[in-house]
């Protein structure tokens, strides 16, 4: 049977000929019909040059996504390979197993806990063929369970529905894990995202080297993890901020357990820098700006810009001077010379002198794609101020 083909529109410059994995809607002479949704669709150019074997999904914006540059069916044993491949890749018992296109599964996103794996579905093909998603992570890894965190917002813009269920149709019960020497109390089946932030574990450490005898503010501390790592690290004093409750009733279980000395409060990070009655606070040596992404698509980034700068420039404002600032983005849409600039701008209106100590990244466990900066969204700077 003939593999249906999308063909590129005349005079097009799609970033699909650069070696990007997309092609979007208005790139294509002509929609297949609905009935091909999910299936595997070939991609040409205008000289009928043969693209890839993709994904296709008529309701996205994002109609084909590649997963092979050869002739390939996305059926069992080419998810078997795709994930047997991810896994060989990687080490440990914490951390991602598959990240999307960089790992040849569009829109399938996978985290390993221990025995556990915390799976999204992002992908109208691969929501199709979940029951192989499962079977090929099932076979690969030997987990004792495997949780499909499908509440993504993203999966709407496929058509999905939203949705969280076990592999194995029984709860997962919260319990305390151990990573990176602390115990969390993780809730993978209903906690935040795949349950844990995992890409950050490299930063942990990195930043509590600077924390020995500091006062260190944790801001959107989440479940605590900078926080607890800079305590144990010697810091004179830890305040962890968020505004969500359940996160820091998390951080405090946290601390109490580790039996580390961490305050945390529940607070708009923004509205407690700019109350009045900070000013009359000690300035703090260490800062941790790791806050959620500000711009969620590409029309919010210029917004998500301006907020940027201003949390930065107002942890620069209370930095001891010769204090360190490590500062954190997870939007792919800002792009590291655009954190650079907002930096450079929150230090010149702060007339702080900063200076690098770390270029920060996404560690290599979430791969990133040369020809797609879309697979590359974390990356922040550790400075020291003047």
């Amino acid at each position: 049977m003939a593999v249906p083909s999308l063909k590129l529109k005349p005079n097009a410059k799609p970033r699909v000929l650069s070696g990007h994995p997309w092609v979007f809607a208005n790139e294509v002479e002509a929609l297949l019909p609905a009935e091909h949704d999910g299936e595997v669709v070939e991609c040409r150019d205008r000289s009928n040059r043969f693209l890839g074997s993709g994904i296709y999904n008529s309701k996205s914006q994002i109609v084909w996504r590649r997963f092979s540059r050869e002739s390939a069916t996305l059926d069992a044993a080419y998810l078997r390979g795709a994930v047997s491949r991810a896994v060989a890749r990687r080490s440990g018992d914490f951390g991602r197993l598959v990240w999307s296109e960089s790992d040849d599964l569009p829109g399938l996103v996978v985290d390993r806990f221990g025995d556990t794996l915390v799976a999204q579905i992002q992908t109208l093909a691969l929501e199709q063929r979940a029951a192989l998603v499962g079977d090929a992570l099932a076979e690969v890894c030997r987990p004792a369970e495997i949780i499909f965190r499908n509440d993504a917002p993203i999966r709407r813009l496929e058509g999905l529905p939203l949705e969280v269920h076990t592999r194995s149709g029984r709860a997962w019960e919260p319990r305390w894990v151990k990573i990176d020497g602390f115990e969390y109390w993780l809730d993978l089946q209903a906690g935040q995202k795949t349950g844990f932030y995992l890409d950050q574990r490299e930063q942990h450490p990195r930043v509590a080297r600077h924390c020995a005898g500091k006062r260190v503010l944790d801001a959107f501390c989440n479940q605590g993890a900078f926080a607890l790592h800079a305590a144990r690290a010697g810091a004179a004093q830890v305040l962890g901020l968020d505004s969500a409750e359940d996160a820091i009733a998390a951080a405090r279980r946290n601390a109490e357990r580790n039996g580390v000395k961490a305050e945390f409060a529940v607070a708009n990070v923004f509205d407690w820098f700019n109350d009045p009655a900070r000013v009359r606070d000690p300035l703090w040596d260490v800062i941790i700006l790791d806050p959620p992404p500000f711009a969620k698509s590409k029309s919010a980034l210029e917004g998500a810009l301006r907020g940027y700068k201003e949390i930065n420039l107002r942890a620069l404002q209370r930095l001891a001077p010769g204090g360190v600032l490590a500062t954190y983005t997870c939007s792919h849409h800002m792009q590291d010379a655009e954190l650079r600039s907002v930096l450079a701008g929150a230090a010149a209106d702060a007339k702080r002198k900063v200076r690098v100590l770390e270029f920060c990244h996404q560690p290599a466990d979430h791969p990133v794609l040369v020809t797609m900066m879309e697979s590359e969204y974390l990356r922040g700077y550790i400075v020291q101020a003047e």
